[in-house]
This record gives structure tokens, sequence and C-alpha cells, in this order.
């Protein structure tokens, strides 16, 4: 497959893993949790994946996508992880603003930025410099 095959299959969620129920219930209450709490978000950036996308708007509403949040999971993609990771501390160290950025994204992002495992509906807080401040998991 070429990378027009992979362009397509972002764009078809008929042909990706999506969300389950639990996935979505899981993305309310990342929503909610926001919404109770009163935490101000600046902006919520996605990758460019369906399951991904599918979260942010469950949870948030409006969103942004953005390539460097795309998984490498495959081994088709491992070519571009260095300069995906590169990207996004780029965007985040360049990122002004006194309320929160949301990254929506996958496991292998997660890992790679972090060097921190996560479950899928936790969330991994930060501070700008990506020293990991805690994680919350929302069940």
């Amino acid at each position: 497959r070429g990378l027009g095959d992979v362009y397509k299959r972002q764009k078809d969620c008929s042909t990706q893993r999506n969300l389950s129920d639990s996935g979505r219930k899981q993305s309310e209450k990342i929503g909610s949790f926001f919404n109770e709490n009163k935490i101000p978000i600046d902006l919520v950036i996605s990758s460019e994946w369906c399951r991904c996308k599918e979260t942010a708007q469950i949870a948030f509403g409006k969103f942004e996508t953005f390539k460097a949040l795309n998984s490498f999971y495959e081994a088709r993609f491992q070519k571009n992880r260095s300069s995906q990771i590169r990207d996004l501390r780029n965007y985040i160290s360049s990122w002004e603003s006194d309320s929160n950025l949301i990254l929506v994204t996958h496991y292998v992002v997660i890992y790679d930025l972090l060097n921190s495992a996560v479950s899928s509906g936790e969330m991994i807080i930060t501070d700008k410099k990506l020293n990991v401040i805690g994680n919350l998991e929302i069940n």
C-alpha cells in the first residue's frame, strides 16, 4: 500500500478500529470532567485517525487535527516516527496560552513523547516542558 492508501484509510472510518460504546462513554465522561471542574481549554488537537477525532468530538466538541499526533504503530509509519515527535515537541514548545492544550492521540505517540505508558481513557497531565505532573483514568 502506498501513501495514497493511508490517506484514504484516514478519511474512511469504516477501514479503521473505531471507538466502542465503552470508548464513547469514556469520551463523554472526559468532557464532563473538564466541564464540571471548570478547566479552561485553549485548544484541542487530535490525530487525524477517526478514533481520536471521535473522542475529541464527543469530549470537547470543537477540535483541530494535527498530523504529528497520528499513530506510527504499523511498520510502514515507522520512518516518520522521529520527525513526528520532533514536530510535536516543536509545536508544544512554541504554544503560548494561559489555558490548557489538549492532545488526543495514540499510545505509541504518548509513549515516545513522554516515555510513559497510558491506558485507554487515561489522561496524562504534563507541563509545557513535558514533565509528567500526574494522570487521571476515566472508566
